[in-house]
């Protein structure tokens, strides 16, 4: 309410200086009451050959008619008009000139006019302005509420409406679309109630001073606030068809996490090491995205070295065997098992598989993989490249016993090979979900791309 008084009280005075701006107009120049006149037309006197005579008394019933031009000396010989004698002000010596000017058969107009420059005669003319427009404002001043009564009620028509989310929800059920549209709606009421409200004042054409100040004014500040409108526009965008739900895994440029809101700002990831990532709509809007989870078969791949003198097949024959028995490795598609490089003291192999990444943890079945791979390697006898170092024996140095590495309990090994999901992240997004206080643009119903 203080918002709209304020923006009243900034327009009232601009309505008054648009309705009144002759009249201050005429105060500076010293104009008198008249307007300009019509040089479009040509006064006839009623006869096609025009006297001297004729034309001075024609000239002097219309000046006789205007206050401010009965003091003007008229002569008139062989056509050629002399007016002279004292005006208040350039524009009435104007008009005198203009009058006579028009009247048929005048050749020429010589102008002997001299203006009033008298300080008492400006001041009372000044003055009595003053009074006419003081009386013109406190004559309007009902008109002036009513108005602004017109403008409250549509102010306040538009506010009931605009909160109306129910409304606004049956149109699109994305909430932060709901709340534009009823923004919308708001600030259509304040236009109309303002149109209004103009019209009622006699001041339309102010309405198109407005929005024309309006347009240059957001022009300016459109460039000012580029960004925040572009990642603002991003928003909707993405409001209207969400490329990501809640607790989607996703990459985003060099960022990975778990999804955990979309607000009208930025979209909110929680890393997978448990931070949080906040990062522009904008952004988000104009990169490139890959998505881990909309697909739940995710393939996942490693490499292991052999050596040069094994038999390949007989390696990559044992790895195929060993992730087709293995837990959460998928059936279809198939593992894969591919020669990819020839090394110098090694081959390398490149070991591929699916897993179903609802049903089971992608990395923990990786790990599964890479271990089972190397046990089943040990178990065949397939040597894998050992590193070649140069050593130096001192004769001196006692020699210790080899210790014998720790073998792992059965609790331990059923610990490291578990494969279960892991919803450690998940936990965090609903927790992040459950005291965050802006909304989650990421809605079930909204379409998907």
């Amino acid at each position: 309410m203080r918002l709209f008084l304020f923006v009243w009280l900034l327009i009232l005075p601009l309505l008054s200086l648009n309705l009144y701006a002759n009249e201050l107009t005429d105060l500076l120049d010293g104009k008198t009451a008249e307007t300009s006149v019509d040089t479009g037309k040509v006064i006839a006197t009623g006869s096609s050959v025009q006297s001297d005579k004729e034309i001075r008394q024609r000239l002097q019933g219309i000046f006789a008619e205007l206050d401010t031009l009965k003091a003007i000396d008229i002569r008139v010989n062989k056509g050629v008009v002399t007016l002279s004698g004292e005006v208040d002000s350039s524009v009435t010596a104007t008009k005198a000139l203009q009058f006579a000017r028009q009247i048929e058969g005048v050749a020429t107009v010589e102008n002997n006019l001299i203006i009033n420059r008298s300080l008492d005669k400006r001041l009372q003319n000044t003055w009595n302005k003053l009074l006419d427009m003081g009386q013109q404002v406190v004559a309007g001043l009902p008109l002036f509420f009513v108005a602004l009564l017109v403008i409250l009620l549509f102010w306040m028509l538009g506010g009931w409406v605009s909160r109306r989310q129910r409304l606004f929800l049956r149109i699109s059920p994305n909430s932060f679309i709901a709340n534009l549209l009823g923004q919308i709606a708001h600030l259509a009421f304040i236009m109309m109630g303002l149109i209004l409200a103009l019209t009622l004042l006699d001041a339309t054409a102010f309405l198109g001073t407005i929005l024309g100040a309006a347009g240059i004014v957001g022009l300016a500040v459109g460039f000012a606030v580029r960004d925040t409108v572009e990642n603002y526009i991003a928003s909707i965008l993405l409001s209207v068809r969400n490329p990501f739900e809640v607790n989607d895994l996703i990459r985003i440029d060099n960022f990975e996490g778990n999804v955990a809101s979309l607000n009208s700002r930025a979209t909110v990831l929680i890393s997978l090491d448990g931070n949080h990532i906040r990062i522009p709509n904008a952004t988000v809007f104009k990169a490139i995205m890959i998505n881990f989870t909309r697909n739940p078969e995710r393939r996942f791949q490693f490499d292991v070295g052999v050596d040069t003198e094994q038999n390949l097949l007989t390696a990559q024959a044992v790895a195929l065997q060993t992730l087709q028995t293995m837990p959460g490795v998928m059936a279809t598609p198939q593992p894969l098992v591919l020669i990819e490089a020839l090394g110098d003291s090694n081959v390398l192999l490149r070991v591929f598989a699916w897993v179903n990444q609802r049903n089971h943890n992608f990395g923990k079945v990786r790990s599964e993989a890479i271990r089972g791979v190397k046990e089943a390697f040990d178990q065949a006898g397939i040597v894998m490249p050992e590193p070649i170092y140069n050593l130096r024996i001192n004769q001196s140095m006692e020699t210790t016993p080899a210790v014998k590495p720790p073998v792992a309990s059965v609790a331990e090994r059923r610990e490291v090979q578990d494969i279960s999901p892991d919803y450690t992240i998940e936990d965090k997004v609903k927790r992040e979900q459950s005291v965050s206080d802006s909304a989650n643009l990421l809605t079930p119903d909204a379409p998907k791309e």
